[in-house]
């Protein structure tokens, strides 16, 4: 049985050393500021967060993000295939980003040339930040037990199907710029000035809205309660340029789920141009799906 290597892209935002350690590979996904006359891998940026956002402000239009292409994925592939791996493949939701489907042509692309395309398994994870970056742990555990990459895809499924995540960000108004704003849509015609709670299942669904930045907060530990009551003590805490909420938001996730989280990060431009800084999130899975 060959070994199996984990793929995932930018979004998942796990922090260097933990995908390092559990051998994932990450593929980057783009920002394109100035109409396009400008594109740079968000792995680069994470570096530049303190100036990205001003950057998106003043940008007009504007900027817009893009997955992979085929060729990033076929470099990516190429050496994990010629070392006699297979791959599974754990991409940003289909539903709001055309990354899986450029994992998948370069797949077939190398399938055609005799290079071992057809062991590569492309999953869509309905999901992105935090809940990517489990489902892709969840996979890379399963894989370095020397579980089959049948096994290691079923684990990715299985933890896509227990994940649930919130995420509260403080205005609507970056998903109107980007287009992105979804089923929150209806939210608009109301005002701005709330503050949204939002998943993503498969696309950016709203939960509800409040009003203040402290009852989003509060909000956040009563989710981590549900998930805490679900038996999801696997949890992790995001967030965009808000640090020293995010360590108020795992002080207090400490305590519910009586465990550290599995990761804290924070997410990058890519989902950030949609959704702004100030966002926070929370959520999990059973512990048990990141054991090999």
């Amino acid at each position: 049985m060959a070994p199996v290597t984990v793929v995932t892209d930018s979004t998942c935002y796990l922090p260097d050393e933990l995908a390092a350690e559990n051998g994932i590979e990450i593929v980057s996904l783009y920002v394109n500021f100035e109409g396009g006359a400008r594109t740079v891998k968000e792995t680069e940026l994470m570096t530049q967060l303190d100036t990205v956002y001003a950057d998106v402000r003043a940008s007009d239009p504007w900027p817009t993000t893009s997955q992979p292409s085929i060729g990033d994925f076929i470099a990516c592939y190429g050496p994990i295939l010629a070392k006699g791996h297979d791959i599974v493949s754990i991409h940003i939701s289909e539903g709001i980003s055309g990354t899986a489907g450029s994992a998948r042509q370069a797949a077939e692309q190398l399938a055609r040339e005799g290079k071992g395309g057809e062991r590569v398994h492309v999953v869509d994870s309905g999901s992105s930040a935090g809940g990517l970056g489990l489902i892709a742990l969840a996979a890379a555990r399963k894989a370095r037990a020397g579980g089959s990459a049948e096994e290691v895809v079923e684990r990715a499924r299985e933890t896509k199907a227990d994940l649930k995540m919130w995420f509260a960000i403080d205005t609507l108004s970056y998903l109107r710029h980007s287009g992105r704003i979804g089923a929150a849509q209806a939210w608009l015609g109301s005002t701005l000035k709330i503050k949204p709670i939002l998943t993503l299942e498969g696309e950016i669904t709203p939960v509800e809205r409040v009003r203040t930045s402290k009852r989003a907060f509060e909000r956040m530990v009563d989710y981590a309660r549900q998930r805490h009551a679900s038996g999801a003590d696997a949890w992790v805490v995001q967030h965009i340029r808000s640090e020293e909420e995010a360590a108020r938001l795992v002080e207090a996730c400490r305590e519910v789920f009586g465990c550290e989280p599995v990761f804290v990060s924070e997410i990058g431009p890519v989902l950030g141009v949609h959704t702004g800084p100030g966002l926070l999130g929370v959520g999990g899975i059973r512990p048990e799906l990141l054991e090999g």
